[in-house]
């Protein structure tokens, strides 16, 4: 692995539980966009797609090297890219950043994310986690 990007060891078995979590937030989120009408606040939404995307990138590095990330989420494509080097393909990485710079926006601010947003969102995560799972 290049670079110091923050991390914390995990124990071999780790990844599973990540994994199902991943999966668990995606649905919720497909669910909720599904169900999600014009005008309404997406924020929540989003905010289930970014625990997704992250719980699908602890998945991959403990599964690999087992660390995952430790405190700062938008470092965490750093780390996918120290663990996976190559094997990240760079559409994948503009991704994974596109839904973590989502994260405090949703989660802290006041700007309303609307249904697009989210279906746009929602389609890359959806190619990211395809991706994260034909890996693992």
């Amino acid at each position: 692995m290049t670079g110091k990007s923050p991390r914390k060891k995990v124990d071999a078995l780790y990844w599973q539980g990540r994994l199902r979590a991943a999966q668990a937030y995606l649905d919720a989120a497909q669910q909720a966009h599904l169900l999600a009408e014009e005008g309404q606040n997406c924020n929540p939404v989003i905010s289930q797609m970014v625990l997704s995307a992250i719980a699908f990138g602890d998945s991959l590095t403990a599964k690999r090297a087992q660390v995952v990330n430790q405190q700062d989420h938008a470092q965490a494509p750093r780390l996918l890219r120290d663990v996976l080097g190559n094997l990240l393909p760079d559409g994948q990485e503009r991704r994974y950043r596109r839904i973590l710079s989502f994260k405090d926006e949703v989660q802290y601010g006041t700007r309303q994310a609307t249904r697009d947003e989210a279906g746009r969102l929602l389609a890359d995560l959806e190619e990211f986690a395809r991706w994260a799972q034909e890996l693992l």
